[in-house]
């Protein structure tokens, strides 16, 4: 028995440790702050700027270039006709109004014709009252030949009533006068020369002194 007891006795090293888990603590508690002040000894601060050291200069951040952008084509009316603007719809004025210079009849053949609109008038006249008195007045009618040559030219008054006296032209032969029961006709006796004047003077009585009617060349004077 006493054999056995030896056998079962064990070493006093491990059965320390187990029976005394506060040195299992300290020695974890020491090798911590041994730890601790390694880590401190090899911690060491950046050394600050010398005096009068300039920090090195910030470089530029790159900055975004913006690519100038290209103005867009216009675009161009779809379907455009020539002769025709984007505002305006209608027909250009040559297609809309045609020429009014020759209109087309019907001939005595049955076929159409071309009847062309009577031309502006040679010599063209304007009337006025020069003189009024007690009984009658002093008439004029001026002329103008507008044409490129030398033309003649006859005046037709008609009034009233009345009675014609006399007609004159100033300045030139005298032409013939035809006289009726409502007025007279004067055919002149010298042509007028392009781009000149000529006044035809008359005296009338006992009428008003607007006439019914003046025409120079069958065409109507003006003023009236």
């Amino acid at each position: 028995m006493s054999g056995m007891r030896r056998f079962l006795r064990l070493s006093p090293g491990p059965v320390a440790i187990v029976s005394s888990p506060w040195i299992v603590v300290g020695a974890g508690v020491v090798v911590m702050v041994v730890l601790l002040f390694v880590a401190l000894g090899t911690y060491r601060e950046p050394d600050p700027a010398p005096d009068g050291a300039s920090a090195p200069p910030a470089l530029p951040l790159p900055s975004a270039e913006v690519a100038p952008s290209e103005p867009a084509p216009a675009s161009s009316p779809a379907g455009a006709l020539p002769g025709l603007s984007a505002r305006a719809s209608g027909l250009p004025p040559s297609a809309a109004t045609p020429s009014p210079s020759v209109a087309p009849s019907v001939g005595s053949t049955g076929g159409p014709t071309a009847t062309r609109s009577p031309s502006r008038a040679a010599v063209t006249g304007r009337y006025r009252v020069v003189q009024s008195f007690d009984g009658g007045f002093i008439g004029e009618v001026s002329m103008v030949n507008a044409s490129a040559r030398s033309r003649g030219w006859t005046v037709r008054l008609e009034f009233s009533g009345g009675r014609f006296v006399t007609a004159w032209v100033e300045g030139v032969p005298q032409g013939t006068v035809r006289q009726s029961d409502d007025g007279f006709t004067y055919v002149s006796g010298v042509d007028v020369r392009p781009g000149g004047s000529v006044s035809l003077r008359f005296h009338m009585e006992r009428t008003s002194s607007t006439p019914r009617l003046c025409t120079v060349d069958g065409v109507r004077c003006g003023g009236l």
